[in-house]
């Protein structure tokens, strides 16, 4: 299957539409055939996302974004810290 992004209505959705094909008795490989996705990203997202609501799926994603770019602010301030400890010491 090729990768492909799915929008938060749908990683919500997906899943909710397997349960009731799994109820009406399909194979979850059936299932995850129908939905094009892989069983591995079925189960990640039913683990990950299973009681959650869309609105609070879009902030979770929001928030993961934010987190990312907070990590890599810090990231580089560590950097500039120790190039200016170096510089103050005279080892360069």
């Amino acid at each position: 299957m090729k990768g492909k992004k799915h929008k938060p209505g749908q990683i919500i959705g997906k899943p909710r539409r397997a349960e009731t094909r799994l109820a009406e008795g399909a194979t979850v490989s059936e299932v995850c055939r129908d939905l094009e996705v892989s069983e591995a990203t079925y189960h990640r997202w039913k683990r990950r996302y299973g009681a959650m609501n869309e609105d609070q799926l879009k902030r979770l994603k929001a928030l993961e974004k934010e987190n990312a770019r907070l990590k890599k602010i810090v990231a580089d301030q560590a950097v500039d810290m120790s190039i200016l400890k170096e510089a103050a010491e005279g080892n360069f």
